[in-house]
């Protein structure tokens, strides 16, 4: 040994910083890419005058706690029965109505009620 020589250098660990910024990165990279959940379409037309209607009144008014047809109230299960009175083909339309305090999922299930009881053709008002 020399009287000149450099002390012994202490191995250094790597540091562990760079690959857990990276880690975090490909996290949030992959959080805003991804797709949480399944998107569906609802097929609903927003009245905005004009257009053609036939056939007697078929109002439903959508109601926080149930449903009014032509101002007469009316169980979610008996809808679409009472719809089959009231329409002659699929093809008609049926207007729907939110009423106050009535959030939008329970518009739109309503409307999925209606289209699974063979009624797609479904108009929304304010």
């Amino acid at each position: 040994m020399s009287l000149f020589a450099d002390p012994p250098r202490h191995r250094r660990r790597p540091s562990l910083t760079p690959m857990i910024d990276v880690v975090f990165l490909l996290l949030v990279f992959f959080m805003l890419a991804s797709r949480f959940g399944l998107d569906s379409v609802v097929d609903m037309t927003l009245a905005a005058g004009g257009g053609t209607y036939d056939g007697p009144p078929r109002l439903v008014e959508v109601l926080p706690e149930g449903l009014r047809l032509n101002g007469i109230a009316i169980d979610d299960g008996a809808l679409n029965g009472a719809m089959e009175r009231l329409t002659t083909s699929p093809d008609d339309v049926i207007v729907l109505r939110g009423g106050e305090g009535t959030t939008l999922q329970r518009i739109v299930t309503i409307g999925g009620l209606l289209r699974e009881g063979g009624h797609p053709r479904t108009v929304l008002i304010e």
